[in-house]
């Protein structure tokens, strides 16, 4: 019955492919501090990030490419460009997982399970909270 589950699983990240496009480390972090803000300006972004901050012009880039690249909204409040998220942190999550998934365990979370099992990253309890929530999924 588990196997079950994870064949659906597998079946459905291999039917839906991803379609955004991946982001950087560096627009990811940014996105992590937009998404917890959920509305702000980029130096209410640069205040947020880790010494040593990056010039503001360079996180500006940042942002600007996020919004081309169709993960934040832009909104001129004044002389003040606000951002906000447009791709949900649920959303990337999932199409990050699906790459992921995809790429390093030939889109079978059956074997990604197992090699966190194997490196004792995930324990019985954890995996048996997983199955329930599966089947919960299922119901």
């Amino acid at each position: 019955m588990y196997y079950e589950i994870l064949v659906t699983l597998r079946i459905e990240i291999t039917r839906n492919e991803s379609r955004m496009e991946k982001l950087t480390k560096t627009e990811e972090e940014v996105m992590l501090h937009i998404w917890r803000l959920e509305d702000c300006t980029t130096k209410e972004v640069l205040n947020e990030l880790d010494d040593p901050k990056p010039p503001y012009t360079t996180l500006a880039s940042v942002i600007n490419n996020l919004k081309r690249k169709g993960f934040l909204n832009a909104k001129q409040k004044g002389l003040t460009y606000h951002y906000s998220p447009k791709i949900a942190k649920t959303e990337y999550k999932a199409d990050f997982m699906k790459g992921f998934v995809g790429n390093y365990f030939k889109n079978s979370f059956r074997e990604m399970v197992s090699f966190f099992a194997k490196e004792d990253k995930i324990s019985p309890d954890e995996l048996k909270e997983i199955i329930e929530e599966i089947e919960k999924g299922k119901a």
